[in-house]
């Protein structure tokens, strides 16, 4: 997230295409379901919540990070501003 914070114009936007489970981390049942196979299928896998998604983009240097679910998917956006 460095390299694409620091590749954006002054007023650039990243948006990240992910499966975003809640914080309880066991809804919804989509993005749940998700985090399961990553780490049933990867040697570290996982889904991250929002607030996680957030965390690592503010410490790229991103100020401004929004959620957007994109229902009826299980996938969501997280539009982050430079």
């Amino acid at each position: 997230m460095r390299k694409v914070h620091e590749s954006l114009a002054a007023d650039g936007k990243a948006v990240t295409l992910e499966f975003v489970p809640n914080d309880d981390r066991v809804s919804p049942p989509g993005e749940a379901l998700f985090a399961l196979v990553m780490l049933a299928a990867t040697p570290a896998g996982d889904a991250y919540t929002f607030a996680e998604l957030k965390k690592m983009c503010e410490e790229a240097g991103f100020t401004q990070n929004q959620h957007v679910p994109l229902p009826p998917t299980p996938q969501h956006l997280v539009i982050s501003t430079k």
